[in-house]
């Protein structure tokens, strides 16, 4: 099956959101919402939101929020939590490789290794895309694996269970692609899937190179703390300002 497409739908939600705890989320939402220098009114676009665990968060502390996602499950969710919590977000099924607002936001994220499942030129273009949809200042924080870490300490298998379910993962570093293969064969119910998954997983000084070519003036190095990156941080963040 496919993995881009095949992945992030019910098995994702049934043994990764778990692990997504609230604690978590909430830590996170504060990390973006501090990089970002986010004010309550402010226009901010979570880009492959997901099931808006961060878009709504950041909603909650009053930014005016725009999550855009190709999946209708999540944003489904997203929008059922959203109104579960009383908050208004507007949620967009799109591609970001076509991302159609142009100098809208104040802020935008991208979250959770949601960047690098499409060809290098493409992954360009969606930079080009996010800096076309920020204002003049605007902040983008994009958050993924740091992939000299991963090399340091990679793990070629592992294994997530949920209440007799196995989600089962059989991994590959590809240097020579900068990047990881993973196969993800999902057990549930007694049913195996099997997803293929190539992740792109650009250095920060290659993500930092992509971004200034995209039109961004400047890219700070930050771990998942939010402290500058060093080859302890298991993630990192690469924030640019346009």
């Amino acid at each position: 099956m496919d993995g881009f497409d095949g992945l992030f739908g019910e098995d994702y939600l049934w043994f990764w959101l778990p692990l997504l705890t609230d604690e978590r989320s909430d830590a996170e939402a504060d990390l973006a919402w501090r990089l970002l220098r986010l004010e309550p009114g402010m226009e901010v676009l979570d880009l492959a939101c997901g099931h808006g665990r961060l878009a709504n968060r950041l909603a909650q502390r009053g930014a005016r929020v725009t999550g855009l996602d190709r999946s209708a499950l999540f944003l489904e969710k997203a929008r059922a939590d959203a109104a579960a919590l009383g908050v208004d977000v507007e949620y967009v099924e799109g591609d970001m490789r076509e991302i159609p607002w142009r100098g809208r936001f104040d802020a935008a994220l991208n979250w959770f290794t949601a960047f690098g499942y499409h060809p290098d030129e493409e992954l360009r273009g969606i930079l080009r895309g996010v800096r076309e949809a920020l204002r003049p200042g605007g902040r983008f924080a994009l958050e993924t694996i740091s992939y000299t870490a991963l090399a340091a300490r990679f793990q070629p298998a592992g294994v997530t269970e949920r209440d007799g379910d196995f989600l089962l993962e059989v991994r590959r570093l590809e240097p020579a692609r900068g990047g990881a293969r993973t196969e993800f064969i999902a057990i549930r119910g007694g049913v195996a899937r099997r997803y293929d998954v190539f992740i792109r997983m650009p250095t920060f000084t290659e993500l930092r190179d992509w971004m200034l070519g995209a039109g961004f003036t400047s890219v700070e190095a930050l771990g998942q703390d939010g402290e500058p990156l060093t080859r302890e941080h298991f993630r990192m963040v690469a924030l640019a300002t346009a």
